[in-house]
């Protein structure tokens, strides 16, 4: 579709929302003028006109509101979440880009402004509807730069300059901005339909059936849209090149999720970060772990299928894979182990460092930052600590020191089936039960918390010490002789009748002398 007919489609998108609130605006004050006209001519009570006041207003408030988001789209915008770096900082990566926007036919952007996403993309400030061009935002997420190789890399960014040498997003900010005004209405309608007026409820399926149409339409050209620009990437990077870089993404999704909820946010709660610049450069550890390297692949090899939807704005990954691996051959083959995207950044360690403060909360500021190993230790820890505070609780409320010796008392005093392990927290399946149901409900809790005040006391004895592994979970390292008689010494404490002479011998011995062997934190032993 030429980009005239485009724009022509995308400014009678907004003009039917347009002409569709003004005529509901004109029919309320159409009916309005007839009403107060009558009562004034006919003498009618006063009440009957400001009860079809109110009823006008509340219809006409939402859709006003709806009309005029467009203008105020625009205001109390956060600031952009990135680290800007100029063609003097990183000239290498610029020079990329230049010769990416001349060889895909587009202007390149104005600046080039780093995140903390998987994703990249370019952002224009258009004038008159978006007919006038005007500044250009490139954002390139450094998750891509670990994950992928420079002409990876490449086929990424002429995929989005690619939309420009289309010219399909001269209106794309404009058709954004319609839809959010549509919803807005929808949702101030909603929320009057919620209270009660059946006359919003109305109005409101009203605006769906439309915003059903609005999305249907908008989406359907910007599936278009990325087929055409994958194809401008193919042409600009190579075929092979750009299908494995659309196979990739998926995979850098999945990978860096993973990434940050296990291993850069693992000491969050504890107010620890990894060290400085690790947070989003520590992933290319996990990447490059021998360990993951079968997780990895087989998430590479079957690319997702998505549900199909009209309101789309994608096309599924498998499809456009596809679409470009069936063009004809073009001699660039796409070489896997070409140097990493991250070497076009000159100095990446600063260039992370100041990515964080520039992208993480303002929380994040007052965190300390320790080395991965130790990171992982303290963490650990704190998550043991925090595992044990209900059996702790419970040894108190019984009059016992709130520590392991003090719950070790408790059970050799007979408390742990009468009073200790009810007091423990439990579900309403749990709590309805009693005699020996009770006690196998309440087993595996009293065993995790005793557990958890043991792996404790071994760490405070320099007996135990969790560790880093990028291929699984923490481990906490123990001697040997502990390693293989702490489950049986916990299975006879949590017994029907205990039994913690084991334990009291395990904690009593000193520091082995064998190699110590390491046990995941959440084993149960």
């Amino acid at each position: 579709m030429a980009p005239t007919l485009r724009a022509l489609r995308a400014l009678a998108l907004l003009a039917g929302f347009y002409l569709i609130s003004g005529a509901v605006l004109a029919l309320l004050i159409g009916i309005d003028v007839l009403v107060v006209t009558g009562v004034f001519e006919g003498g009618h009570a006063a009440w009957a006109l400001v009860k079809l006041l109110v009823f006008s207003l509340a219809l006409t408030i939402p859709i006003v509101r709806g009309m005029f988001a467009l203008r105020v789209g625009g205001r109390g915008r956060k600031t952009e979440s990135g680290l800007v770096v100029t063609e003097q900082e990183q000239p290498e990566l610029w020079a990329e880009i230049r010769e990416l926007a001349e060889r895909t036919g587009t202007r390149p952007p104005h600046r080039v402004v780093l995140t903390g996403d998987v994703n990249a993309a370019v952002a224009e400030r258009t004038w008159m509807l978006g007919l006038i061009p005007g500044r250009r935002r490139m954002y390139i997420g450094v998750p891509l730069l670990v994950g992928l190789t420079r002409p990876r890399l490449r086929a990424v960014l002429a995929h989005e300059l690619g939309h420009y040498s289309n010219r399909d997003t001269r209106l794309a900010g404009l058709t954004m901005r319609g839809r959010d005004a549509v919803l807005r209405t929808i949702e101030a309608l909603r929320k009057g339909a919620e209270a009660g007026s059946a006359s919003q409820a109305f109005m409101a399926r009203m605006y769906v059936a439309y915003a059903k149409l609005y999305m249907r339409v908008s989406q359907s050209v910007a599936r278009r849209q990325e087929i055409a620009a994958d194809l401008a990437a193919a042409r600009t990077a190579g075929r092979d090149t750009t299908a494995g870089a659309l196979r990739e993404i998926p995979v850098l999704h999945s990978a860096f999720g993973f990434y940050v909820e296990r291993y850069a946010c693992v000491g969050w709660d504890a107010a620890l970060l990894p060290p400085v610049g690790e947070f989003y450069g520590g992933f290319r550890h996990l990447l490059a772990d021998p360990g993951r390297e079968h997780e990895l692949a087989e998430l590479r090899a079957e690319l997702p299928e998505e549900e199909r939807s009209l309101y789309d704005s994608h096309p599924p990954i498998a499809e456009r894979v596809r679409r470009i691996e069936a063009l004809p051959e073009d001699g660039i083959r796409d070489d896997p182990d070409a140097p990493g995207a991250l070497t076009l950044l000159r100095d990446p360690a600063a260039v992370l460092a100041a990515l964080e403060p520039a992208t993480l909360v303002e929380e994040s500021a007052a965190m300390r930052h320790l080395e991965w190993e130790e990171l992982v230790h303290t963490a650990a820890r704190t998550a043991c600590e925090r595992a044990t505070e209900p059996l702790r609780r419970a040894a108190a409320a019984e009059g016992m020191t709130a520590d392991l010796p003090g719950v070790l008392d408790a059970i050799d005093a007979g408390h742990l089936w009468t009073t200790l392990a009810d007091r423990l927290p439990k579900s309403a399946e749990a709590a309805r039960a009693t005699g020996r149901a009770a006690r196998e409900f309440a087993r595996p809790a009293v065993r995790d918390g005793l557990a958890a005040l043991v792996r404790l006391e071994l760490a405070n004895t320099g007996r135990g010490r969790w560790e880093l592994s990028w291929s699984d979970m923490p481990r906490q390292s123990l001697p040997e002789d502990i390693a293989e008689a702490i489950g049986p010494a916990l299975d006879s404490a949590v017994a029907d009748l205990p039994d913690t002479a084991p334990l009291r011998a395990l904690l009593a011995a000193g520091p082995a002398s064998e190699a110590p062997a390491s046990a995941p934190t959440s084993a149960k032993n």
